[in-house]
């Protein structure tokens, strides 16, 4: 009975300290950042059903500046202590955090925690935009029940939604409560002012950093990694480290070191987001940008003997018992200073510890990352290599491969089923990478991609793996994309060459470089839209089956039986029995069908597995019901069998079967690559001959003597065994000669005991690529060459229109020369101004253009609706753009565009164009009384230009145009200026010009204001000059009684949506006489005054004009 007590407490109580089994707590889900995990419950049988799906799609509320909620940080997964309730934790950019329910999505709990940075601060860097507030992934403390994150914020908090300045901005650490999300104590801390521990020149501001990597709890400490806003202002990269109770900074470390003055810039640590590395045993691991300090040249350095400068850099940092960092080595491509100029970032992914399972001969602790220059390199963690250690004057590290293109993506690790690295490529196929130990030496063989490319533009995400607990056959790799079909499940271990797609969605918004999250049986992926989704699979099922079969291994050709047992949860029917892929399975003694069920009632049936094939196989039984009212029920159950295939000959396995080397450069040294020589089977593979050929995979062939190195026209092939061991694999490498510029190709057949097969390989080298910008001409007729010395323009652009320019880029190297690449490209899109980019994928970031080709790109200078007669002035915007071409010195242009945005300009003119009478401004009308004294017309055919004309000959200071029709004059400036958007009236004669208006809330009256430059000296006192008018005195007020045959009928209120009288006529000077002889000439039944002379005819009154007392007709006439 104590036993039965006490784990019924147990129940009640949950857990003493947080952290279930299926929590993610940290970006990647540990501190190795390889994004492999296996505790989530993700069972392939299921997520590659349609049972799994989206279940959430929940709906942020917050909204900045006019835009909705984007989320950069990715989304933790926790339960806290105490309970036993999982809950997904978010932070925005707009500095707003959240709590939901990790199964619903429902929001339980929101806080803000400061109002954002803005990115019109940032001069056209628009990586996060429009608000910069949470933008790094943060982390939990299960100890503590504590969320770490840090915020970009102003240092007013009540100036409202507007940019303050860079110098204005802060950044802040702070530490949330995961039960209400309230601030710990001695949080937030702010960052600003806070000096390098090893360099006094350098001080942190919190306008110019950014803070993008994941944070890293390890111990009593907590650290961050900063860099910059596209390369901008005068960064270096830090990393903040701090006591997590007290708040207190245990460590500022700036990568521009000691020595290195305060006005070089570089060395950011961004990683696109990707985490901070530990080994969890007092050791960091991180990756760096491009600098310009540039402390190494050509001489070779150790890695245990770093400079203090960390530019393009690998970083091993021992973490200190005080919290402090400590450089342990480095590792520095030999290509540094080419990186730099080019801005091909080392550390554009994240460096991340490999499991162990990747270790091989006296090399136990591995390390992968990849930059934009699409170079992958894997590290000895113990060793990393220092700066040109290796053989001539190049890397000493395990292996390097050229990617076709950037890569910014933390790569995938699978390190079941002999080991698998994914790289997701922008605009090209993930490769798939297979681990091999040969001889002590590790090797990593491209042996698959993904059957279809990412996207053309940056985004797609870091590699991410799962596995149900840990079983071989059950590996996944997650993919995630911003465009497209953009979120991917794939079988981890690939078939034939390529990686098979189980379940893929289309989701909008996807965030660049996210990564998916899990909890329990639930995927989370967040956008920069407003939405947050999750997808899993919360179905019961209505059976009890076996829920997994594992066959162990098989002998190729045998078979194995084993039976699969279900039992009935309630009344239901069977349906369907089979196999979803009946490849290497059979079943048989189903039962017929349909098979009508009780609640309890079982059923068996036999699962044969009979491999076709070697390596691990599987398959789904696939269960179909029916009879399932309860929604919260699966119609199906799925039933996963798995085994191993095995030979017990020997059998030939190739891969890759085809070899490609791109954009190589003639007569520079291309990196090789290896192709895999394996042996699936137990017996030895004996390599009878190896066959090559120039001309086709048919032959002719040329037989191989059998020693030293194999030479196939440019190629040379080095490694090639005679025999593998069964089980085994060998690695050829496989290197080009780029001595000469062409295009060349080879064949090359492997006869062997165990089978025969053919790898081509191919290879092209050419001249260097060749960049050429051009602009359109104004008029479109032609194109313009990039001088930095001279912006880029669209020449005048009139007020309420906008012209469209293409933006060209072209690569004029020779035929068969290198593709150009775009490895920096920020568009001037979602900025402030007049000019913008269409859109941010044309163009983008990783574009390439094959030699003698162009691409373009739209950009639009739109010029707001404005009144005639304003000055110009000048709209800007700025390009920032980069190069692989060589003649740029790698150095990013920063391409101007120009607009001049220009009004109408109404006579009379000035000589230089410009109209003499210029638009003043919007101001209040009757306060009191008519502010102008002189009515010139009203007429149907009003426009400004009529009314400046008419003003201009009547030599006066000031006219203006009200209700459309009525043109006023006078010598003095009307009293109170209001905002244009008052003056809301088209004209009566141009529906493209605006005559006064009612306001903004529709109940005033305003009229739009011109001046004579020549006669006005800008301030806003009278101004007397001479007129052709003159204005009477106004006299006491009384009634007319009739005159010139009409006779008075008392006062009129105004119509409801109009004039009481819809004709306006000329009245000059104002009398009741004038306007009567007026309405009287063209027989109009009525003639009526108002505003001190307005004079308007008619032959009835318009809809809601009725009688008023005499006495609301007060005002004088101006002219009696």
């Amino acid at each position: 009975m104590k036993l039965l007590l006490t784990l019924i407490l147990s129940a009640l109580v949950g857990l003493t300290c947080g952290l279930a089994s299926t929590d993610t707590i940290t970006w990647g889900g540990d501190n190795s950042r390889t994004g492999y995990q296996t505790n989530h419950n993700m069972d392939p049988a299921i997520v590659g059903s349609p049972q799994f799906d989206i279940v959430f799609k929940t709906a942020l509320p917050g909204k900045y500046v006019g835009a909705a909620e984007q989320i950069f940080s990715q989304p933790l997964v926790y339960t806290p202590s105490g309970g036993t309730t999982q809950y997904v934790y978010l932070a925005t950019t707009q500095n707003n955090i959240y709590k939901l329910d990790a199964k619903t999505g429902v929001i339980l709990a929101s806080r803000n925690i400061g109002i954002p940075f803005l990115t019109a601060d940032l001069d056209g860097c628009v990586d996060v935009n429009p608000t910069v507030g949470v933008t790094a992934t943060g982390v939990i403390d299960p100890d503590t029940d504590t969320w770490y994150i840090t915020s970009k914020t102003y240092v007013n908090q009540n100036a409202g939604q507007v940019p303050q300045g860079r110098p204005a901005g802060r950044y802040k650490i702070h530490a949330i409560n995961v039960n209400d999300l309230s601030e710990r104590q001695n949080f937030p801390v702010d960052l600003e002012g806070t000096i390098a521990r090893n360099n006094p020149e350098r001080m942190f501001t919190g306008g110019i950093h950014h803070q993008r990597p994941g944070l890293l709890h390890t111990g009593q400490y907590v650290y961050a990694g900063f860099a910059s806003h596209c390369v901008q202002y005068n960064f270096t990269g830090w990393i903040m480290g701090w006591d997590k109770t007290t708040g207190q900074i245990v460590e500022h470390w700036a990568s521009e070191g000691l020595g290195v003055s305060s006005n070089i810039s570089g060395a950011g640590i961004w990683q696109s987001g990707g985490g901070l590395a530990s080994d969890d045993a007092g050791s960091m691991f991180f990756a760096t940008g491009n600098g310009y300090a540039s402390q190494l040249s050509t001489i070779p350095v150790n890695g245990f003997t770093p400079p203090t400068a960390m530019e393009q850099a690998a970083v091993h940092m021992s973490i200190n018992s005080d919290g402090t960092l400590s450089i342990v080595d480095f590792f520095m491509p030999f290509e540094k200073q080419e990186l730099d100029g080019a801005d091909k970032d080392l550390g554009t992914s994240p460096l991340e510890i490999l499991p162990s399972q990747f270790s091989c001969g006296d090399i136990k602790r591995m390390g992968i990352v990849t930059g934009k220059s699409g170079k992958t390199y894997w590290l000895n963690l113990d060793d990393l290599g220092g700066y040109r250690n290796g053989p001539n004057s190049k890397d000493r590290v395990i292996q390097t491969f050229q990617n076709e293109n950037s890569v910014y993506a933390g790569a995938g690790v699978y390190p079941l089923e002999g080991g698998y690295i994914y790289i997701n490529v922008i605009q090209y196929p993930t490769h798939v990478f297979k681990f091999s130990c040969l001889n002590n030496t590790p090797y990593f063989t491209k042996v698959a991609d993904s059957p279809t490319n990412n996207a053309y533009i940056l985004g797609v995400s870091h590699g991410t793996t799962t596995s149900l607990n840990n079983q071989e056959g059950t590996g996944l790799l997650w993919v995630s994309d911003v465009q497209n079909t953009n979120f991917k499940i794939y079988d981890a271990v690939p078939q034939n060459g390529y990686l098979n797609v189980i379940r893929n969605f289309t989701i909008v918004g996807i965030t660049k470089f996210s990564r998916p999250v899990f909890g329990d049986g639930m995927a989370y992926i967040g956008t920069t839209v407003g939405y947050f989704y999750g997808l899993g699979s919360t179905n019961k099922f209505p059976l009890n089956c076996t829920s997994s079969i594992d066959f162990g291994t098989v002998d190729f050709q045998g078979s194995g039986v084993q039976l699969v047992n279900c039992t009935a949860v309630f009344d239901l029917s069977v349906t369907g029995v089979a196999l979803a892929d009946g490849t290497n399975y059979n079943i048989s003694q189903t039962p017929s069908l349909p098979l009508s069920m009780s609640a309890g009632d079982k059923f068996q049936f036999a699962a044969q597995f009979a491999p076709k094939s070697v390596g691990r196989l599987g398959t789904t039984i696939n269960i179909q019901t029916s009879g399932v009212s309860d929604a919260s029920y699966s119609k199906s159950v799925k039933v996963r069998l798995t085994g191993v295939g095995k030979s017990s000959n020997a059998l030939l396995d190739v891969s890759p079967k085809s070899v490609v080397f791109t954009g190589l450069v003639t007569g520079t040294q291309a990196e090789a690559q290896s192709v895999l020589i394996g042996n699936d089977g137990s017996s030895d593979l004996q390599v009878s001959s190896v066959l090559f050929s120039n001309t086709s995979s048919s032959g002719p062939f040329t037989t191989w003597s059998g020693t030293g190195s194999l030479t196939v026209g440019k190629f040379t092939l080095t490694g090639i065994p005679s025999i593998v061991p069964g089980g085994n694999d060998t690695a050829i490498s496989v290197k080009p000669d780029t001595s000469v510029t062409g295009n060349y190709t080879a064949w090359v057949k492997f006869v062997t005991t165990g089978g025969n097969a053919t790898v081509s390989l191919s290879a092209a080298a050419g001249d260097p690529p060749t960049a050429l910008l051009e602009f359109q001409t104004p008029d479109g007729s032609g194109w313009v060459k990039y001088d930095p010395s001279n912006p880029f323009t669209f020449g005048n652009v009139t007020e309420n229109t906008s012209r469209s320019l293409k933006f060209r880029v072209s690569n004029t190297a020779a035929s068969g020369g290198v593709k150009l690449g775009l490895t920096v490209s920020k568009p001037p899109f979602g900025v402030p101004g007049i000019i913008k980019s269409a859109n941010q994928i044309d163009l983008a970031e990783g574009t390439l253009i094959a030699p003698g080709q162009s691409q373009t790109a739209t950009l639009t200078c739109t010029v707001p609706k404005s009144q005639w007669n304003l000055p110009s002035y000048n709209g800007t915007a700025q390009w920032t753009i980069n190069t692989n071409d060589p003649t740029w010195s790698f150095e990013k242009r920063a391409v101007q565009f120009f607009c001049n945005a220009v009004s109408e300009q109404a006579a009379p003119l000035l000589p230089n164009g410009q109209g003499r009478y210029q638009y003043v401004g919007c101001f209040k009308e009757n306060n009191p009384g008519r502010q102008l004294s002189y009515q010139l017309y009203a007429n149907s055919s009003n426009t400004n230009e009529m009314c400046i004309n008419t003003c201009g000959s009547e030599g006066l200071t000031f006219c203006g145009t009200q209700y459309r029709s009525e043109c006023w004059a006078g010598n003095k400036i009307p009293t109170q200026k209001v905002d244009d958007k008052n003056c809301n009236f088209d004209c009566a004669g141009s529906l493209n010009q605006i005559c006064g208006g009612n306001g903004v809330d529709g109940s005033g009256a305003y009229i739009s204001l011109f001046a004579d430059t020549l006669q006005w000296d800008g301030s806003y006192a009278s101004v007397t000059t001479s007129s052709s008018a003159s204005a009477a005195t106004p006299q006491g007020p009384s009634v007319n009684p009739g005159v010139g045959g009409y006779t008075s009928i008392g006062c009129y209120t105004e119509a409801t949506n109009a004039r009481a009288l819809p004709n306006g006529r000329g009245n000059n000077p104002p009398t009741v006489a004038n306007c009567v002889q007026a309405c009287s000439n063209e027989n109009f039944v009525y003639a009526g005054v108002e505003y001190g002379g307005e004079c308007y005819c008619g032959n009835s009154f318009s809809d809601g004009s009725v009688p008023a007392p005499i006495t609301d007709c007060g005002m004088t006439c101006n002219g009696e």
